[in-house]
């Protein structure tokens, strides 16, 4: 089936691979190249059936007003976060996403976690300023006998989990519901955070998470205590989490999400105990190219009146 007559709107850049995919298979229509993008929309918008949106932009309800004959979302990523559910549902727009990004995700939690508690930054640091010979590097914290408490034990939780046990961690759970996994399991956060050396965040975005992470999970976790978010900036209280980095009432955070993206300055940028990346937990090039891959098949299956290959049900 061809399906070139179909017009579709990409609302932010894309990757090279994904950009060429859908030029090759719809007509493609590019939001942020709009010099005015209100004029653009009401040139284009009523003609729009289909949107790609990304996990950095998403589907607003304005958007969605100017875009009369939409009928599907294909978000490129897993969160759903940005895009209001309840207004698709209403106007029974098809929504698909990009569900299995676990291991690259999973990958960097282990990752950050490494890094902050192994220092590894400084550690570097400390060898390239030529430090080394004028004596030993300070000691480190080691992961071996300790318990790893992770937030949310869906597809990342349980990928984070396999490779936590790989380090001989213990591994605790909080979540909505108790799942079929063999770790302990709390139906409170807080008691959680206290009873874990290190706290991952592997929840969703949105209003019902939103500053979940806040100043009284933080003094839970305790001035012994890690935090690794891979999972959204809003889920955590991002000005209580730098009070107690900056108090020493928690030892330190890798953080690859935050309250504002991109992230131009900070006082988390002066602190050794903390680890900083830019929102990076799924880019891999393997990856990526697997996320746009489920895009197009989405696209494709909803336009060829198929069933979506990973549609959100809600």
């Amino acid at each position: 089936m061809m399906f070139k007559d179909i017009p579709i709107l990409l609302v932010s850049p894309a990757l090279p691979s994904l950009l060429q995919s859908l030029e090759e298979s719809f007509q493609v229509h590019k939001l942020w190249l709009a010099a005015n993008p209100s004029d653009f929309l009401k040139e284009i918008g009523p003609s729009i059936q289909g949107v790609v949106s990304t996990f950095s932009h998403g589907v607003s309800d304005d958007l969605m007003a100017q875009l009369p004959h939409l009928e599907m979302i294909a978000s490129y990523g897993v969160g759903l976060d940005r895009i209001n559910l309840e207004t698709v549902k209403k106007r029974n727009i098809a929504l698909s996403n990009t569900p299995d990004i676990q291991e690259p995700v999973a990958d960097l939690a282990i990752a950050l976690l490494l890094t902050v508690t192994r220092r590894i930054c400084q550690a570097d640091r400390y060898v390239r300023e030529g430090r080394w010979p004028k004596g030993a590097f300070p000691l480190s914290t080691g992961l071996q006998g300790k318990t790893c408490g992770i937030v949310a034990m869906g597809r990342i939780g349980q990928a984070v989990a396999k490779r936590a046990e790989a380090f001989g961690l213990t591994i605790a759970y909080y979540g909505p519901n108790q799942k079929e996994v063999p770790y302990r399991y709390f139906n409170n956060l807080e008691t959680l955070a206290k009873e874990s050396d290190f706290l991952i965040l592997a929840l969703p975005g949105g209003k019902d998470t939103f500053h979940i992470i806040d100043a009284k999970i933080l003094d839970a976790l305790g001035p012994e205590g890690f935090l690794i978010n891979i999972a959204r900036g809003s889920v955590v209280d991002e000005a209580a989490l730098i009070e107690r980095l900056k108090a020493g009432k928690i030892a330190g955070a890798g953080l690859d999400v935050f309250e504002v993206e991109p992230l131009g300055e900070s006082p988390l940028f002066e602190m050794d105990n903390v680890v900083v990346v830019p929102h990076i937990a799924s880019a891999t090039t393997e990856m990526r190219k697997e996320m746009g891959d489920v895009v197009i098949a989405n696209l494709k299956a909803h336009f060829s009146k198929q069933p979506l290959i990973t549609a959100v049900i809600f």
